[in-house]
């Protein structure tokens, strides 16, 4: 059994948009039906410095954790510690964290779709309702510290073939895997990612590909990260790059003029709502678009278009423990794969370096942790 110190070191934010400082904090304690997870890995996501900087001001209602806080979306590690009322987990069980939180109580948390629920956060990040305060105070730490408690029903045990650091991209890879399974996403269902070199989109072809989808149209910007992706699967991918011009007429092109079945649109907020609109145009009549990468645009949709054609349009948030649980059966089995990842780990006391470096990445290639 690991003697768990009275103390860890955390990087922790004073105020808002301040640099992180490495501090020395009492270590929580896992409440009757949470586990204490020692954090080998946490993975920074592309979007961590603009969130922490802005937030604020872009969502004024939705609050942050109460500062300082210790920040941290996508932490792996070990279990250290186990509840009093936990089962079928033990110390030293190898887990993702999944920071979903919800209230458990509301009606959308009572009828299974804790997403939904009116007081929902993202632990170690930010919540999405006026709301979330009250979830955020019930566990304050992210993975940007040593250890930290979580509910036991939020853990995804790992299989062996999978590092801490790899284990640490499952939150981007998860929010791909939710959206392609609601889109339906399988052999025989042609489906466009857009934005598929990037850190969300990449997933996605990854997933794409695990799920069995046997044509793939990947669209993006530069050519040569493009190429990357192409060559995963040389037989099932194609790729377009928008310099050489709008996405729907090629789309229609490589589907015999049928257009694509789904559209997986992986576009972050500062996307213009046009790029979108492009992908969505090249839906086939009955297709499905997703919308899971964040634009901000208002987009002037053809709603009678999308009626008269038997379209849909969703959006879609995280993803669940569940689907996390999936995500590792893939990985164990060799059909989701790992290794395409460059891993490029720093220690907690480099996290504002990290922060400060993300735009030198290659696409979404690159898988930033730092391990505490």
């Amino acid at each position: 059994m690991p003697v768990v110190p009275e103390t860890m070191r955390a990087a922790r934010m004073h105020d808002v948009g301040a640099p992180m400082v490495i501090e020395d904090v009492p270590t929580p304690r896992p409440a009757p039906l949470d586990v204490l997870v020692r954090v080998r890995a946490c993975g920074i996501v592309p979007n961590l410095g603009n969130v922490l900087k802005n937030w604020t001001s872009w969502f004024p209602q939705n609050p942050l954790p109460e500062l300082p806080a210790t920040f941290g979306l996508d932490p792996a590690g070990e279990i250290a510690a186990v509840g009093s009322a936990v089962t079928g987990l033990k110390v030293g069980d190898r887990v993702y964290v999944n920071p979903g939180r919800s209230c458990g109580s509301c009606r959308a948390c009572r009828e299974g779709d804790p997403v939904a629920c009116t007081s929902y956060v993202l632990q170690g990040y930010f919540g999405f309702t006026p709301t979330a305060q009250d979830v955020f105070d019930q566990y304050p730490f992210g993975g940007l510290g040593e250890y930290m408690i979580a509910p036991a029903n939020s853990v995804v045990v790992l299989p062996d073939n999978i590092t801490f650091q790899q284990a640490a991209r499952f939150g981007y890879l998860g929010t791909a895997y939710s959206a392609l399974r609601k889109g339906h996403a399988g052999p025989n269902v042609t489906t466009l990612i857009n934005g598929g070199s990037g850190t969300l989109g990449l997933g996605a072809v990854l997933l794409a590909l695990a799920m069995g989808v046997t044509k793939i149209l990947a669209v993006a910007r530069n050519r040569d990260l493009l190429e990357e992706v192409r060559k995963l699967a040389p037989g099932r991918i194609l790729v377009h790059s928008v310099q050489d011009g709008p996405i729907e007429p090629w789309a229609y092109e490589m589907t015999n003029g049928d257009g694509v079945d789904l559209v997986i649109d992986c576009l972050g907020p500062g996307s213009p709502g046009s790029a979108m609109i492009d992908a969505m145009r090249s839906l086939r009549r009955g297709g499905r678009i997703v919308n899971v990468g964040a634009v901000a645009d208002m987009l002037p949709m053809d709603v009678h278009t999308f009626m008269d054609r038997n379209q849909s349009f969703m959006g879609s948030c995280w993803f669940s423990p569940g689907e996390g649980a999936a995500m590792a059966e893939m990985v164990r089995a060799g059909t989701l794969d790992m290794s395409v990842f460059r891993q490029e780990s720093y220690p907690l006391d480099r996290i504002n370096d990290v922060l400060s470096g993300l735009e030198q990445r290659h696409g979404g290639f690159s898988n930033f942790t730092v391990c505490p």
